[in-house]
C-alpha cells in the first residue's frame, strides 16, 4: 500500500475537477472535502470517490458550474437550490449561509435540494467550530437500506454529524451513518477481498449475509442495530429523520426516489423532487449561555468520559472525534495510504484527463 502526501492528492483532485469545468474556488473546495475524509480515516469518502463524481458529470447528472441560490428564506432558515452541483461544494456554501444567519439571530438552518453526494458529513458540521458554534449536517443518499422487517431498499445510509467546541480539549465531533455500516465500508472490503461482519447486510430475501457484494444481488444494508432485537428500529427511525429533514423538507427526492451515486444505475422513474437533499444547521452557544462557561464545562465533560473505568482488554474510553483526529495527525505527518485498486483507478482517471498521477 502506498502512502501519498495529502497536498499531492489535493493537487491531483483539484486538477481533475478543473478538467470538468469547475472554477478555481470550487475545485479547491471540493478537493478540501475529499482530502479531509482521507485525513480523518474515512477512506470510503475520500479520493476513492473521485472517479464516481466524474462519471456523474459524464452522465450529465452533475453541473460543474452551478448557480447555487437561496429560493426561500426567513431570518433563521433558508432553502437552497444546488443546481445539480457537486454536493462537496453545495453543502459548504449552504453551511456558510447557516452560520451567517446564526451570527445574526442565534441559529441558522438550511435545507438543500437539487444537489449530489456531499462527501464526509463531518466536514460541514465542523465549519461551525471556527465561529464558536455547534454545527449539524446530514444528507439522504442512494436507497440501499432496508427498514426493519423490509426486503425493499427504501433509505440511504443517511449520515448525521454534530460538531461541538470545547476550551482546552479538542472538539467533540460525532460523524456516523444511520446504518450498521456505510456502503463505502463494503467497497473497501470488496477491494480487499474480505467478508463483511455479521449484521451488516441481508440478501434480497431478507436473510443474513456476509458477502460484501450482496447489494449487487439485490440485497440491502441494515439499519443501525442490525435487527429488531438489537434496536434496528432505532436506526430506521434515525435514517427516516435524516431523509425527511434533508429531502421532504427541501423538495429533494426522498426514500426510494433518491438518485444513486453510481452512474451506471438508472435514475428512478417519476421523481418526487429535485436531486439529492441535505440539511445543515448551526447555533451560537451564547444564545443559551456564555460561551466561555459552556466550553469549560465541555472540557469537564470530555475529561470525565476519558477517565471512565474500562471493560476488560480496553485501554481507554473514546470521545467522538478521537479516532479521526489521531488518523489526521498521523496522515498529515506520514501520508495517506491508498489501496492499489484505488491507485490504479486514479492513474487511469489522470491518463484520461491528461493529469499524470505520480507517486
Amino acid at each position: 500500500m502506498n502512502k501519498i502526501p495529502a497536498n499531492q492528492l489535493h493537487d491531483f483532485s483539484y486538477k481533475i475537477f478543473k478538467c470538468i469545468g469547475c472554477n478555481d474556488e470550487e475545485a479547491n473546495l471540493a478537493s478540501d472535502v475529499l482530502i479531509s475524509a482521507d485525513l480523518r480515516g474515512v477512506d470510503s469518502h475520500g479520493l476513492a470517490r473521485l472517479s464516481g463524481y466524474i462519471r456523474l458529470y459524464e452522465k450529465d447528472r452533475l453541473n460543474p458550474k452551478p448557480n447555487i441560490r437561496i429560493i426561500h428564506e426567513t431570518p433563521s432558515t433558508a432553502v437552497v437550490d444546488g443546481d445539480k452541483g457537486l454536493g462537496l461544494v453545495v453543502a459548504p456554501k449552504a453551511m456558510e449561509i447557516a452560520i451567517e444567519k446564526a451570527e445574526k439571530v442565534g441559529s441558522g438552518w438550511v435545507a438543500i435540494k437539487n444537489s449530489n453526494h456531499f462527501g464526509i458529513a463531518g466536514y460541514h458540521a465542523m465549519m461551525a467550530l471556527a465561529h464558536d458554534m455547534i454545527g449539524l449536517s446530514m444528507t439522504n443518499a442512494s436507497p440501499l437500506v432496508a427498514p426493519t422487517f423490509s426486503r425493499e431498499r427504501l433509505l440511504g445510509t443517511n449520515p448525521i454529524a454534530v460538531a461541538i467546541p470545547a476550551d482546552k480539549q479538542p472538539p467533540y465531533v460525532a460523524d456516523f451513518a444511520t446504518t450498521t455500516a456505510a456502503n463505502g465500508k463494503l467497497e473497501i472490503l470488496q477491494r480487499k477481498n474480505e467478508d463483511a461482519p455479521a449484521g451488516w447486510i441481508q440478501t434480497s430475501e431478507g436473510n443474513d449475509s456476509r458477502n460484501p457484494n450482496e447489494l449487487k444481488n439485490g440485497g440491502a444494508l441494515l439499519p443501525l442495530g442490525s435487527d429488531r432485537d438489537h434496536g434496528s428500529h432505532k436506526g430506521y427511525c434515525l435514517g427516516s429523520i435524516v431523509d425527511i429533514l434533508s429531502a421532504v423538507l427541501s423538495g429533494a427526492n426522498f426514500g426510494p426516489w433518491a438518485p444513486p451515486f453510481v452512474s451506471f444505475l438508472p435514475m428512478p422513474e417519476d421523481p418526487v423532487g429535485e436531486g439529492l437533499g441535505h440539511f445543515v444547521g448551526t447555533w451560537r452557544i451564547d444564545a443559551f449561555r456564555p460561551k466561555e462557561e459552556f466550553k469549560r464545562n465541555m472540557d469537564i465533560w470530555i475529561e470525565r468520559f476519558r477517565m471512565a473505568k474500562t471493560t476488560k482488554g480496553q485501554q481507554r474510553v473514546l470521545v467522538p472525534g478521537d479516532p479521526e483526529r489521531e488518523f489526521e495527525f498521523d496522515r498529515r505527518e506520514n501520508g495517506i495510504p491508498i489501496l492499489d485498486k484505488v491507485l490504479r483507478d486514479l492513474t487511469e482517471l489522470g491518463e484520461k484527463h491528461g493529469v499524470p498521477f505520480q507517486l
